[in-house]
């Protein structure tokens, strides 16, 4: 899989968020970290961690990955969007097939278990959008905090607006080849006409 091919696929995962947000407007988004001001652990939980998978174990990357969730009012988790993803090996691009698919599964499945609670001061808990940073330690066994800070999302609201900017665009630079190789074909077609209204003419004569 291709970069563009893989901003796709979460641009895609991103619109059905953002479909979410529009028809709820008391969800929140904060950082990673910034949620403790209203939410913590529910009681007796913990935060599951990811499995490296195991079709991808013989190659042993490293891997790491932003993943976008929403915590419900009830502390449960939905939503989960691949945002950001990096491995050693092939960088931004899919090193095999099916490869980026099983590390956000991994990921989902991880965040799926966990559970949150609001703080006790918080009367009426809100959904909050927010990130969790996940990495996959494989062979090489580099350096932790290095291999996080390759996907971590520092400003989550403006990572997400920037991504819809850039679909937009997008969307335009598709729309205006479209628009020029109709006109190109249009011009074409108009050519063959004159073309072959000139010979008939010819022959006409």
């Amino acid at each position: 899989m291709k970069r563009n091919t893989m901003w796709l696929l979460i641009l895609a995962a991103l619109s059905q968020t953002h479909a979410a947000w529009a028809s709820d407007k008391a969800i929140r988004v904060a950082n990673e970290g910034d949620i403790r001001d209203r939410w913590q652990l529910a009681g007796g939980a913990a935060l599951a961690a990811p499995g490296y998978p195991a079709a991808f174990a013989e190659r042993g990357d490293d891997v790491c990955m932003a993943m976008g969730y929403t915590i419900r009012p009830d502390g449960t988790t939905s939503d989960f969007t691949l945002l950001k993803i990096w491995n050693g090996s092939a960088q931004d691009r899919e090193p095999v097939p099916g490869f980026w698919d099983a590390f956000a599964q991994a990921g989902a499945q991880a965040l799926s278990q966990w559970r949150f609670q609001p703080r006790p001061e918080v009367r009426a808990p809100e959904a909050t959008y927010t990130v969790a940073t996940m990495h996959f330690m494989g062979k090489q066994g580099g350096d932790v905090a290095g291999l996080r800070s390759r996907c971590a999302i520092d400003d989550l609201a403006a990572f997400v607006q920037q991504q819809k900017s850039d679909r937009f665009m997008d969307s335009l630079s598709k729309y205006d080849l479209d628009r020029a190789r109709r006109r190109e074909e249009e011009l074409h077609m108009a050519r063959v006409a004159a073309r072959a209204r000139a010979i008939f003419e010819n022959d006409s004569r």
